[in-house]
This record gives structure tokens, sequence and C-alpha cells, in this order.
């Protein structure tokens, strides 16, 4: 217990440490170049508290939590040995983390709105909302698909930059086909499927995997699955555009 409270008090620390640049920032323009206090003081101050303690418990939740689960559950499908069930659990974790990510969900109600303004879709709330519902399962397919790429990777021992290379130039040239309305979107849904729980886990399932892999070196073979995660949802969505 006495361990626990210290490691959550290092913690703690470090999140002041980490939010004291952008305090320090907001100040300094808020007092010396716009010149005025802002209205509730004593509520920003204890919002910033709120902040402060959220940080903590959600970097020692990962610390305790997600990292070692992630990295546990890596070395025991690679002491069981099955590809099948590996990549099952790969795509699975890739899904599961993007369907439900609230980002996700406003993005897609947004592009919805779009695709019915510009006569894609109908005007309905029915079509709007199958839009933006096949919207999000294609991007959690896409998150799906990626780091399932990325654990074959791993154990294939696949050169990244070829890949994430390869990836770009298809890319560029799906976007010559796509809609207009869907590029935007497609190149935000890369960035919005990096959720908070998605890239611990993600990373953890990295690292474990690489490491339970004879000759696999962790910080050059562990990493990467998250650059996979940002550049399929780009390809997926701007394919979805173009179909649908």
């Amino acid at each position: 217990m006495k361990q626990t409270l210290k490691l959550f008090a290092l913690s703690l620390l470090g999140s002041l440490r980490d939010l004291l640049p952008i305090v320090l920032v907001i100040t300094f323009f808020q007092l010396f170049v716009l010149q005025q206090v802002p209205d509730g003081v004593f509520e920003i101050f204890i919002g910033l508290m709120f902040v402060v303690l959220g940080l903590t418990f959600f970097i020692f939740g990962l610390e305790q939590g997600l990292f070692p689960i992630g990295e546990s559950m890596a070395h025991a499908f690679a002491r069981k040995g099955s590809v099948f069930w590996l990549s099952l659990f790969a795509f699975s974790l890739g899904f599961g983390t993007t369907v439900a990510e609230p980002a996700l969900i406003a993005i897609a109600a947004e592009a919805a709105k779009v695709a019915a303004e510009g006569s894609h879709i109908a005007h309905t709330a029915e079509a709007m909302e199958s839009y933006a519902n096949g919207l999000r399962y294609t991007v959690a397919a896409s998150v799906g698909c990626a780091i399932l790429l990325g654990v074959i990777r791993i154990l294939m021992n696949w050169s990244i930059q070829y890949l994430i290379m390869a990836g770009y130039v298809i890319v560029v040239i799906v976007t010559a086909f796509a809609p207009a309305e869907i590029i935007g979107i497609a190149y935000d849904s890369g960035g919005v499927t990096t959720s908070t729980i998605t890239v611990p886990l993600v990373t953890a399932l990295g690292i474990g995997l690489a490491s339970s892999i004879k000759g696999r070196n962790p910080m050059l073979d562990g990493f990467g699955l998250i650059a996979f995660a940002s550049l399929l949802p780009i390809i997926f969505v701007l394919v979805y555009g173009i179909v649908v």
C-alpha cells in the first residue's frame, strides 16, 4: 500500500510538472498581453486541480493496469503459439476500442450532415444515421485491420518504412478518385482513431509481442502499430466515400 501511494504521489508531481508550462503560457498572455483577469478565477483554479487529478489517475491507471495487461496478453498469445487467436485478438482490439470512440461518433455525425447537404444521401434522419454508422464501422474495421497488419509485421519481421511509404502512395492515388466532401473527413479520421485507450493497449501489445519473440528488439519492432492505425482509416474512408 505504501509503495502504491508513493507511486501515485510521484505521478501527481509529474502531472503538475507537465501542466505547468501550459499554465504559465496562459497566465502570461492573460495578464501581460490581454491585461485582464478572467472571470471566475476560483472556479478556474478548481477546474485546473481536477485536470491535474484526472491526468494523474489516467497516467497511473495506464502504468498499473493497461500496460501490464497488454504486455501479459501478448506474452500469453506468444506462448500459446496460435497465430489465429493472436490475429483475432489484434483485430478485435482495434475494432472494439475504436467503434465507441466519442470523437469518431462526432466526426461521423458531421460527415453525414455534409453528405446530405451535398445530395449524396437522402435528407432524412434515418439515411444520415445509416451513413454515419457505416462510416463509424468502416473506421473501426480499418483500425482492426491496422493492428492486425502491425502484429503480422512483427511476426514476419517486415520493415515498417516500406509499408508506410506504400500506404501513403495508396492514399494519394485513392484521394484522386474520392469525392471532395469526404477527403477532409478521411484525413481527420486517421487522428480521431488514436484514442486514449487504443494507444496504450496497442503499444503494450506491440512491445510485449516483440519481447516474446526471439530475435526481435522491443525498441525497434515493438513500436509502429499506431502509425498503421492512423494510416489505414484514411484509405478505408476514402474508399467508403467512393462506394457510398
